[in-house]
């Protein structure tokens, strides 16, 4: 896998690369619900704080547009950040609209299983906050363990993908 998802689609969405004209979408999708969870989002996120995140995006942290597949909107966006050769980590954030439909989970899904097969025996994680209990959800539902580990993120517990039998204990 280079660091880019090419495109990847399911059966209500696809998922692509963002692009410097998705800016606007961006920050739209982007309130407080979010800029209050993800710690390195300013609040007010604006449009000139979505086009430097498109900007940057490539290399190591490749964010991804999630747009449905009707009418194309941007409904989410998900990050897949290399940590090292052997560590990709993975997070997401949904518009308020497209959030208790399953959505997220189909695509976050789709991005993990991507990453599995293009980096086979590479550890998939993701940092969620104790608290966040949806998100946590989203996380076991789709196969991911607590690790018990610190997160690099304020008040972030690790968790990884398929880490084998355990016990969640975040």
């Amino acid at each position: 896998m280079t660091d880019t998802l090419l495109a990847l689609s399911t059966a209500r969405c696809r998922i692509a690369p963002l692009h410097a004209d998705d800016a606007a979408a961006l920050a739209a999708i982007t309130d407080a619900s979010v800029t209050d969870q993800v710690d390195f989002l300013p609040t007010p996120f604006t449009a000139a704080d979505a086009r430097a995140l498109i900007a940057g995006s490539g290399g190591g942290d490749v964010f991804h547009a999630v747009r449905d597949r009707r009418e194309g909107r941007l409904q989410g966006v998900i990050g897949v950040h290399r940590r090292d050769a052997r560590a990709v980590e993975v997070g997401y954030w949904f518009a308020a609209a497209a959030r208790g439909q399953g959505l997220a989970t189909e695509a976050v899904d789709a991005v993990v299983r991507e990453i599995a097969a293009s980096r086979p025996g590479a550890a998939i994680i993701a940092e969620c906050h104790p608290d966040n209990e949806r998100s946590r959800a989203l996380l076991r539902r789709i196969g991911f363990l607590a690790t018990g580990q610190t997160g690099r993120r304020p008040g972030r517990r690790v968790m990884k993908w398929r880490a084998g039998p355990g016990i969640d204990v975040c």
